[in-house]
């Protein structure tokens, strides 16, 4: 899952990416308003972490801008602003969740997970195609009843497939989400990590559409 971080505050900021990048999670820190609603409107991240005290753009500047736009993206929004008027201002606004600082990683990433599920319609954190389960609770993956060990970023190629499949999911959409907007893809970076998480599965798991992208099976062997 690709992660738009939208927040000034240089101390929380590095300290939450390190947090959601350890959960497996790819993040864009972004620290401005006006830059964060460029990079929403590039519509790449699949869940938007939305400070309000921004500088160019207020928080609720860029997420009025942002559901006009019919941006449906899910926006958790994060702020100290406790008050109730607030907290309506900003559910109003269009954000699907309010958390106030100072918080604990491990909510803000209960919250994740949840908004997680609500968009993509699961009951549970357990995601299960086949012989293979994956726990975006532990982060933990088996196959055939066996665990997989899998890095942040198979962690993450494995989700992105999992939650499509059956349906082809196109090498640029794969990118967004395995290294957001803040990093050089080489050209056959993504190649790479798919075959290494075959050799963890099965060769057989992961079909290629030249040209176009990759696609689990719903029922890979």
């Amino acid at each position: 899952m690709h992660i738009l971080l939208v927040e000034d505050d240089a101390q929380l900021g590095a300290a939450l990416q390190r947090a959601l990048e350890r959960l497996s999670y790819t993040v864009s820190w972004l620290r401005d308003g006006r830059t964060a609603l460029n990079a929403i409107r590039d519509r790449t991240a699949d869940l938007i972490l939305l400070d309000l005290g921004l500088p160019g753009r207020d928080g609720i500047e860029v997420l009025t801008e942002t559901r006009r736009a019919h941006i449906d993206t899910p926006v958790l929004v994060m702020t100290a602003r406790d008050t109730l008027a607030a907290r309506v201002d900003g559910l109003d606004a269009g954000a699907d969740d309010y958390l106030i600082k100072p918080f604990h990683v491990e909510e803000l990433a209960a919250r994740i997970r949840s908004l997680s599920r609500r968009t993509r319609g699961l009951a549970v954190n357990r995601i299960d195609v086949g012989a293979l389960t994956l726990d975006l609770g532990t982060s933990e993956v088996t196959f055939r009843g066996e665990p997989v060990e899998l890095t942040r970023r198979e962690f993450a190629l494995l989700q992105a497939l999992m939650e499509n499949a059956g349906r082809l999911v196109r090498r640029e959409s794969l990118e967004n989400s395995l290294y957001g907007i803040d990093h050089v893809v080489g050209n056959n970076a993504l190649e790479v990590l798919v075959h290494a998480l075959r050799r963890k599965l099965s060769f057989e798991t992961i079909r290629n559409v030249r040209g176009f992208g990759y696609m689990l099976p719903r029922d890979p062997k």
